[in-house]
């Protein structure tokens, strides 16, 4: 930046001397450039990298400094100067576009060097004629615009100055995104897309084929410093990470080139994007090491650069992808191109150099070279019989650009000579004069561009100057030779009216891997549904973990970041990446413990219903009518009940059935026990009124109707404790979630917990009243034995549903109702056992001992 600002001083200095000394302008010297040059009533100015200054002429500041000597002909870039001599030529011809008015050109080698460009876009602003009298700088500017620079550090120095007075450049090849500051360039614009257009579209492959772990090389100059820039912003929106970033050295040291072949050996990154134009040292070193199996992804510097398409690079750079600017068609270059000859203009140097390097000759200086074998030049050998990158026209890229660029301007000045006075877009409404026409005007002008090319492109400029974002991509072939070809597969297009940006034909890449397949370039695979991403600590966001959702939790896509709670009624699949219904469980009857326990219930009613008719059939028997037969019928009826109630706490819960397995289940337990409490009384008073000395005869006072009446006002307090309880506080169907998370219990609330402990606290009081009573007559004559057998019973009874209170409450879901039910069937199955077994033994097997002789011997024989 020094150094511009001491040329700006200098010019400064030279123009205020020369005002006051003189009435005239005066050249104070002259930059040695090569180039070439055409008179027109316009000139457009060019910059182009025909050469390459490999040695800079040292500076001592104690003698005037050299004039710089380039090197190395590049017949493409030479090209891309000539296309820009065919687009003026046949805008000259066109009687459509500036009618009347010829384009002239004036155009620079720039050397590949910064100092070089810089000079020759000077010479280019200020003009060459040797001395100026007009110091009104009225008529046309030397150029009216600059075609180039086509180097992105070039065109930004050169364009922080001759911005200053908005002197127009349009770029073939600059695309450093930088670029686009139109504070900072105000008069920059070009036919290449900046590279953060690039960059996405680079951003677009890789999202393509999943490669979100990339390493990133790039060269150390304003070209790859903001495209890596851009790259590491575009990759962090996109999600992907850059394994590695490395400067590429601008002297190719070889410490540093083996250092990055280090690291590109040992990263874990199948996937390297490089932008830099120059990567030979790099590949030879990687070739020697055997580093490959990598997959490359080129900008659009070196995309299609010839330099490293040979055999030798073919194991390490077959399969490339990359970028590459929009392929055109240009009718009629190939002739232009292959008539060209040289002239005797010394403002057309780089004609005669070319020509040299083209046929091995020398037009100069001859009779040395003769002696050598060298020959002279007569200009005119025929450029038909060669076949260099000069004559290829089959992938205009940089040159399409070209030929936009010089009919951009083109368009801009006509559209500024076809103003109306009054209607211009200046002060006043003032046109633009031609034979005074400012820079700054047409830059204007340029601003409105909007025309389509032969091939069918259009060209216009957005606010920043850029053009539209259409790019290549590109895949390197082999060759049956061993070299490489590079062929198109596809099209990145940001403005393309079907909204899909990245088109590919898949079946035309060709991959350099042993599977024929894109490789995998990811730190760590994606975490599936089901799973949730876990950041690894001090990795980059790419490297992660993959954890299993949590219990009740799923995750549906991709690389979750959490999971997420299913709703009440649902739980997670068995790969926990969606949620499905839960679960409704309840002791059904399909269930084989519902089966199990029906069996049971339906064994146990039908034990009673048998016995029953063992006892109607033998009625009359003294072991039947003993001790009050019909207590006998009404507990066996009873007790069928207790077996038949089960089948109420079986099936889905309805409110029917919830409200009536509690009642059912209690009045018919109360019926129960109180006839077996009945029963005990009446042995009691029997045993009493037996006795001699029981006068009072108890039994008188407590007989069939005192029984009946007991019985039923025993029931009937459980009855009134049911209504009151199904009144207040009915038992509904609950879905309870709480037991098992991943499972429904369908069950039923009991309501009222105090009804509930009332309604059992009231059995318990009836049993343990039972069983004292019974206990307090085990001691009587065998005769009278029921109570022992009663006793056994209530003990049974007692023990069964002690043990059923810790059991029900520790039993989750539908094992609760199954403990309540084994419960009830257990005392059931005891109390018939117990009471009912002894005498339906008697009354089968023993019909002899069914007699009153028999039940009563035992107490004669005492008398």
């Amino acid at each position: 930046m020094w150094f511009t600002l001491n040329i700006c001083l200098y010019l400064s200095f030279n123009y205020i001397s020369a005002t006051f000394i003189s009435d005239s302008c005066q050249l104070q010297g002259r930059f040695k450039l090569n180039g070439m040059y055409q008179v027109g009533d316009f000139i457009i100015g060019g910059l182009f990298e025909v050469q390459h200054l490999k040695v800079f002429p040292e500076l001592t500041f104690r003698t005037e400094p050299e004039l710089p000597q380039c090197e190395e002909f590049y017949m493409a870039s030479f090209q891309q100067a000539l296309t820009m001599v065919f687009a003026i030529n046949e805008i000259n011809k066109n009687n459509d576009l500036l009618p009347n008015i010829t384009l002239g050109y004036q155009i620079y080698d720039n050397c590949l060097r910064l100092g070089v460009a810089f000079r020759a876009a000077i010479s280019l602003a200020s003009g060459t004629d040797e001395f100026f009298s007009d110091l009104k700088c009225t008529g046309p500017p030397p150029v009216i615009g600059i075609v180039g620079d086509p180097g992105s550090s070039q065109s930004i120095a050169i364009s922080s100055v001759l911005g200053l007075f908005r002197v127009p450049m349009v770029s073939y090849y600059a695309t450093c995104s930088c670029l686009s500051n139109r504070r900072k360039y105000p008069s920059f614009f070009r036919t290449i897309p900046s590279d953060a257009f690039q960059v996405r579209a680079m951003i677009q492959i890789l999202r393509h084929f999943g490669w979100t772990w990339v390493g990133l090389l790039y060269s150390d100059d304003d070209y790859g410093i903001y495209a890596a820039q851009s790259f590491q912003h575009e990759m962090q929106l996109f999600g992907g990470c850059v394994a590695f970033s490395e400067i590429l050295p601008y002297d190719n040291n070889h410490r540093d080139i083996n250092r990055i072949v280090g690291v590109i050996q040992t990263s874990t990154a199948k996937v390297v994007v490089a932008f830099s134009t120059d990567l030979s040292s790099l590949m030879d070193e990687l070739l020697s090491q055997n580093v490959t199996g990598r997959q490359w992804i080129a900008s659009e510097a070196w995309t299609t650069t010839p330099v490293l398409q040979t055999p030798q690079y073919l194991p390490l750079l077959g399969g490339t992808l990359g970028i590459a600017i929009r392929r055109g068609q240009i009718q009629g270059l190939h002739d232009f191109l292959i008539h060209l000859h040289p002239d005797n203009n010394p403002k057309n140097s780089t004609i005669k150099i070319f020509w040299e390097k083209m046929f091995g000759c020398k037009f100069e200086a001859v009779d040395e070279q003769q002696e050598q074998g060298g020959t002279k030049c007569s200009g005119q050998e025929d450029l038909s019989s060669t076949e260099t990158a000069f004559t290829d026209v089959s992938e205009l890229r940089a040159s399409y650009n070209v030929y936009k660029a010089v009919y951009a301007l083109a368009h801009a000045l006509h559209d500024l000579m076809q103003c109306e006075e009054g209607r211009g877009p200046f002060s006043g409404n003032k046109c633009a004069s031609i034979t005074n026409l400012k820079p700054w005007q047409l830059v204007h002008y340029l601003k409105k561009v909007n025309f389509t090319t032969g091939f069918g492109d259009s060209v216009s400029f957005d606010e920043n100057g850029d053009a539209l974002a259409i790019y290549d991509v590109m895949n390197w072939h082999p060759r049956s030779d061993g070299s490489i070809v590079v062929r198109t597969v596809g099209v990145v297009d940001e403005g393309a009216a079907t909204g899909k940006v990245l088109t590919l034909d898949e079946d035309a890449l060709y991959w350099n891997f042993e599977t024929k397949k894109p490789p995998q370039s990811v730190c760590s695979e994606s975490c599936p549904p089901g799973t949730r991403l876990a950041r690894r600590k001090g990795f980059p966001v790419c490297c992660f973990d993959c954890l299993p959702c949590g219990d009740g939790e799923i995750s549906n896509t991709t690389n979750s970041p959490e999971c997420f709670m299913c709703p009440d009624e649902y739980w997670p699949s068995p790969k926990n990446y969606h949620c499905v219904p839960k679960e409704v469980e309840f002791l059904s009857y399909e269930d084989p413990l519902g089966i199990s326990l029906t069996t049971a219930s339906l064994l146990g009613s039908s034990f009673c219903a048998f016995v029953m008719v063992i006892f109607a059939h033998h009625r009359n028997t003294p072991v039947v009518r003993a001790n009050n037969s019909e207590l006998s019928f009404l507990l066996l009826l009873s007790l069928k009940l207790c077996f038949l109630c089960v089948l109420l706490f079986i099936g889905r819960p309805q409110l029917w059935t919830c409200q009536l397995r509690h009642a059912v289940f209690g009045i018919s337990f109360v019926l129960c026990i109180s006839s077996i409490l009945v029963k005990t009384m009446v042995v009691i008073a029997v045993f009493k009124s037996s006795r001699p000395e029981g006068k009072s005869a108890p039994i008188k006072w407590f007989g069939s109707t005192q029984q009946r009446g007991t019985v039923l006002a025993l029931t009937s307090t459980q009855v009134a404790i049911c209504t009151v309880w199904l009144s207040t506080a009915s038992p509904t169907p609950h879905k309870n979630n709480q037991y098992i998370r991943s499972k429904i219990v369908y069950e039923c609330t009991i309501g009222s917990v105090a009804g509930f402990s009332v309604l059992l606290g009231y059995i318990g009081l009836l049993a343990v009243a039972s069983f004292l009573l019974a206990f307090m007559a085990r001691k009587l004559p065998d005769n009278f034995n029921e109570a022992k057998f009663i006793t056994f019973s209530m003990l049974i009874f007692c023990a069964v549903w002690m043990t059923f209170v810790p059991a029900y409450v520790s039993s989750p879901g539908k094992y609760a109702v199954a403990v309540e039910i084994f419960a009830i069937l257990a005392s059931s199955f005891g109390l018939l056992v117990a009471i009912f077994a002894p005498k339906c033994y008697v009354i089968i097997l023993h019909p002899e001992r069914n007699t009153k002789k028999a039940i009563m011997g035992r107490s004669t024989q005492k008398k």
